[in-house]
Formats: C-alpha cells, structure tokens, sequence
C-alpha cells in the first residue's frame, strides 16, 4: 500500500492561520510570502511530512531549518515592502532565503558549508527562486562588493553584533540577528542604521540558534 502523500497545501495554509498569524505575525505580505515558499522542497525528503511542524528540523552537517514562526518574525522585522536588496546570512537549506527573496528584489545569501551552498542553490532553482544569489563564506564578513543592504537577516547566535554587518547596512536600513555570550541561547535584535553614525536598536526576545562562526563572530 502506497503512503499517503500529505496534503501541503492545506499544511501550509493552516501553519500561517495558526502558527503565525494566531501568534502575533501582522504583516499581510510576509503572511502571504509564507503561505507561497513551499517549505517542504527545502527539507530532507524524509522529513517532508514534518514541513510544517512547529518546530526546527535537520538539514545535515549538523545545521537545521528555522521554525516557521522565527522565519517570519525575522523577515516582518526587516519591514520589507519589495524593492529592497537584502543580504541573508547562514543560507542553510535555502528556505528563509526563499521567503525574503518573496518580499524583496534581490538577495544576497552567504553559508560557510560548501555542501550546503550547494544544495541551497539546487532548492532555490527548482522553487524558481532565481532573484537568489548564494555563495560560500564567512557571513560575518558580509558581501561588500555588493553593499549596501536595505535589510540584512542573520541565522546563526553571535556574541556581538559584527561590525562589518552594520557597516554594509544603507542608511534606514535593517539588521536582524540572535545576539548572546552563550551558543545555546540569544536576544533576537534587530539594529536600524539612522545616519552614517546613528545606530538603533530594538530587542524581540529569547531565541536559540546555532553558532555564527567566523572572522566576525565565534571561533
């Protein structure tokens, strides 16, 4: 007897009613880009029943996806409304990069596993997300050759925000990123650039995330 192939779509839909949307998600686009990214192409094949799952899953080389709800909470405090050009920090499977590239023009993605970076590009292509750029490196040096970045997101816990990353920031632009002296847990903050000079920050709360590993973040 053949399994039973999962409904996906009507996961999805019910994943943004429940999951973001009863939790506090209020932007009607990033609503609309979750409920369009089909988070079960960015997964392994295995784990394709558990997509929509509250929760964050494997991806290999000991990296995992986000859980829906801290995707969009990141990608709602971008403030995003479609011109922008933003730069994604720890590619992973390529999901969140898939969202943000739903809500802005053009993103930038960087992930420091090369196996990874691949794989991401393979994800992204055959979801037709072709305004994704994704190459391998450390993400606490940012992409300078194609700075500055309306919005930045970070998917991995750094000990310090890096400065290279509120340096490529446009001014008015946005930084999302878990910040804390431990690996295990962080402060999700996200750093708004007023001036040259001026910086601003504003705090969402406890979050856990892997490592941000790099020149700019841990050893």
């Amino acid at each position: 007897m053949n399994e039973r192939v999962p409904d996906f779509n009507n996961l999805r839909a019910d994943m943004v009613r429940y999951q973001l949307a009863g939790r506090g998600i209020f932007d009607s686009r990033v609503l609309e880009a979750m409920d369009r990214v089909p988070r079960e192409r960015f997964i392994p094949e295995h784990l394709a029943g558990e997509a929509y799952e509250d929760y964050p899953l494997p991806i290999g080389w000991g990296q995992t996806i986000s859980q829906p709800y801290i995707v969009a909470l990141m990608a709602q405090a971008l403030q995003l409304e479609g011109r922008e050009r933003v730069l994604d920090i720890g590619t992973g499977s390529g999901y969140a990069a898939a969202v943000l590239a739903s809500l802005a023009l053009e993103v930038f993605s960087i992930e420091r596993i090369p196996e990874l970076a691949e794989q991401a590009r393979r994800n992204l292509e055959r979801a037709g997300f072709s305004q994704v750029h994704v190459r391998c490196g450390d993400g606490t040096l940012g992409w300078p050759e194609a700075a500055p970045f309306d919005g930045i997101c970070v998917a991995a816990g750094a000990p310090a925000v890096p400065e290279t990353l509120k340096q490529q920031l446009a001014v008015g632009g946005r930084l999302i990123i878990p910040v804390g002296s431990e690996h295990s847990v962080q402060r999700l903050v996200c750093i708004t650039r007023r001036t040259d000079a001026d910086f601003e920050r504003e705090d969402f709360g406890d979050v856990r995330f892997v490592p941000l590993l790099g020149e700019q973040g841990w050893s």
